[in-house]
């Protein structure tokens, strides 16, 4: 499991600074014990990624655990499916959980004895109110809710129709069972919460045998309480939750963890709703939770990002109190300065445009040594095979160059790669006018790309020998979306109406140096010039890889950003 690349050092933030007060004071024995709580209705997302390296990398840096709980309380929404694919993706991550995975639903008889108890004292009651009613004796903020008027039945009355709910004899939604708190209070969660909702459905883990499920407010403190959990850190929509969260575990006087609250960080050019990535996924917009344009930690993977990289990006835009928006850049270039210094180069011709070296002898062919990675000695070189054919470019070659074209054009020399100087001096084109070939006369005596006499060459281009050439698909990705917002949309109108066109480019004619041909589904390359690409690990077969875009070699997005 990739996940044991270099982490960046961890960067003090306000949530170290409270934990550290926690411990010199001696609360909670000088224990840090964090948690991932999902809900298994939908694959992680980049910003679930953000969480699971807070949690995890706070109980590493204190020396301490980390649990990954699935809050497996809604039966309607949660499959095996996304249970599976979230443990691989906090352990891809690196949250190291260990033998400490546990669900939510393992604790529905405490949670269930626990109600009864807070019945028994007055402080619950079965109402029969529809939703729809409930949210009106809620009130409104400044002004008070008003009482259910089953508010005041008697806890034996209770106890009794609590039972016959969990039993099953009452139809869905027809009682709720809630916390008798206050319905004046000034925050609208303390007005008389909801804690159990029947619901008959099958549990991916209980089966049927319970109709009756908690609400997460009322589950997540006893999670949190049952597992020894220190510091349980959400989100800042919860902040206003907390109340209810203490309000709860006061109320049964059982072992009280701390909640605190950190600002989610969105990511540009995305959306992170797991309902309209569902919706992306069943519509067919992209072909699947880890397509790699998504925004998942499987798309992500996919795409050929490492966890490190994550773990770095992280790192970059730090834990705040203030809401934002990182720009995507920031994350590719996290990537990017891994993958300099790692990722082994290779030659590949994406859009293939042949060369005809006129004056090379038709039957010979040798190997020119390339370096594998200028950024690491060590990683030493490799052979490329050469011939009289070869193919560039088609953007490399232009007729009529443009201002400040160093690259092929005729009358000019340029440097291949590793190999020679080479000039064009005949264009050959098919009956629409369109270059189907370029001849050209190669110099001798530069074999490595340099001329003896000391000429200076301004152009350095890429090719593959086109006897030798490997041929496979690879494909481009881009942003999913085309605005940075893209859920910021007029009224009448739906998101998808930014969703990208040009997101996904699949080329089937690519050319690639044929070292390649053995790429383990996977492995990573720069190729040269290009940018950095993934051996894709399901579509790929021995001798025949798939190539997936993970980045390019320079970050597009502020041209792009000029634009908007």
């Amino acid at each position: 499991m990739e996940n044991n690349t270099e982490t960046p050092a961890v960067r003090t933030n306000f949530i170290h600074e409270l934990i550290d007060r926690d411990n010199a004071s001696g609360r909670f024995q000088g224990r840090v014990h964090t948690r991932f709580p999902p809900e298994p209705n939908g694959y992680l997302h980049i910003g679930h990624a953000t969480s699971i390296i807070l949690n995890s990398g706070i109980a590493k840096h204190y020396g301490g655990k980390f649990n990954l709980r699935f809050d497996d309380t809604n039966p309607s929404k949660e499959e095996q499916e996304y249970v599976d694919s979230i443990i691989e993706d906090v352990r891809w991550l690196g949250g190291e959980f260990e033998d400490r995975l546990f669900f939510a639903s393992d604790y529905f008889q405490r949670m269930y004895d626990w109600a009864v108890e807070l019945i028994k004292k007055g402080k619950a009651y079965v109402c029969d109110l529809t939703p729809d009613q409930v949210r009106e004796h809620r009130g409104a903020p400044g002004e008070p809710g008003k009482d259910s008027p089953y508010r005041n039945r008697s806890a034996e009355e209770n106890l009794d129709l609590f039972e016959r709910m969990r039993k099953g004899e009452f139809p869905d939604g027809s009682r709720t069972l809630r916390a008798k708190i206050d319905m004046a209070h000034p925050n609208l969660n303390m007005r008389d919460p909801v804690m159990y909702r029947i619901l008959h459905a099958e549990h991916h883990r209980q089966g049927k045998k319970w109709c009756v499920y908690p609400m997460y407010d009322w589950a997540h403190g006893l999670e949190d309480s049952i597992e020894g959990i220190t510091h349980s850190i959400c989100t800042l929509e919860f902040e206003d939750h907390r109340p209810l969260y203490d309000w709860y575990l006061d109320q049964l006087g059982v072992y009280h963890p701390q909640q605190i609250e950190f600002a989610r960080r969105t990511l540009g050019n995305t959306i992170t709703s797991k309902r309209k990535l569902l919706e992306l996924v069943k519509d067919g917009h992209v072909e699947g939770w880890d397509d790699p344009r998504m925004p998942t930690v499987s798309g992500l993977r996919r795409r050929g990002y490492t966890a490190s990289s994550l773990r770095a990006f992280c790192d970059e835009v730090g834990i705040s109190r203030v809401p934002g928006v990182s720009d995507i850049w920031v994350l590719e270039n996290a990537l990017r300065g891994e993958l300099n210094r790692t990722a082994p180069r290779a030659m590949a011709v994406l859009r293939p445009l042949k060369v005809v070296l006129t004056n090379y002898p038709e039957d010979k062919s040798e190997e020119m040594e390339a370096v594998n990675n200028p950024e690491d000695a060590s990683a030493g070189t490799r052979k490329v095979p050469f011939c009289r054919e070869i193919y560039i470019e088609r953007d490399d070659f232009m007729e009529v160059p443009a201002k400040k074209f160093f690259r092929m054009t005729p009358g000019q020399e340029v440097r291949l790669r590793a190999a020679y100087i080479v000039k064009c001096e005949k264009v050959v084109k098919d009956a629409a006018g369109a270059v189907t070939e370029v001849h050209c006369s190669y110099d001798p005596a530069t074999r490595g790309g340099d001329a003896p006499d000391g000429r200076k060459i301004k152009g350095t281009i890429h090719w593959v020998s086109a006897r030798h050439a490997l041929p496979a698909r690879v494909r481009l990705y881009d942003a999913l979306f085309t605005v940075r917002d893209p859920e910021a949309v007029p009224e009448g109108h739906d998101y998808k109406e930014n969703l990208n066109p040009s997101s996904l480019e699949t080329l089937d004619g690519a050319m690639l140096e044929p070292s390649l041909k053995d790429a383990a589904p996977g492995s990573r390359f720069q190729f040269e010039r290009l940018g950095y690409f993934f051996a894709d690990p399901k579509d790929s077969r021995p001798g025949a890889p798939v190539f997936n875009r993970t980045v390019t070699l320079k970050d597009s997005w502020a041209k792009l950003e000029k634009k908007q």
